[in-house]
């Protein structure tokens, strides 16, 4: 087993609390109330939307709970997702830092460092995982 894989299995586990996270925001954040406000179309795409991306941080951390040594070895599928993996999660810490309303980042600072603290381990464990699989 290379050195690695404990982190992919964490990266894993991290995952599944990112997707598990959401179920608290839609409480904390009042989407219920907030979509009322909205046209019913555009409600029902809400949501369908974040169900959908839930499912599928969920598959993802499946990958590294049952494939964690194949995201590591070196094959171009294994780097190819490691890599797409890396550039996900960079792309979220991204909009967790630049998108989002700063004073909503102010007002819960401790979910907000959490959350960019995982996403840079995940950018950092999935970018070890393609760049130097060969460790």
């Amino acid at each position: 087993m290379k050195w690695i894989v404990p982190y992919i299995w964490s990266a894993g586990g991290l995952q599944l609390l990112v997707a598990i996270s959401n179920l608290f925001a839609a409480k904390m954040f009042r989407y219920r109330e907030s979509l009322r406000t909205l046209p019913p179309h555009v409600a029902k795409v809400f949501v369908v939307q974040n169900v959908f991306i839930m499912f599928t941080v969920v598959g993802m951390a499946g990958l590294c709970f049952v494939f964690a040594e194949e995201l590591v070895e070196g094959s171009p599928l294994g780097r190819s997702l490691s890599g797409f993996l890396s550039v996900f999660w960079c792309g979220r810490m991204t909009f967790q830092m630049f998108f989002y309303d700063r004073e909503l980042r102010r007002q819960h600072r401790a979910f907000d460092v959490l959350f960019l603290l995982a996403f840079a381990y995940l950018v950092v464990v999935f970018a070890i995982g393609a760049l130097r699989a060969n460790l």
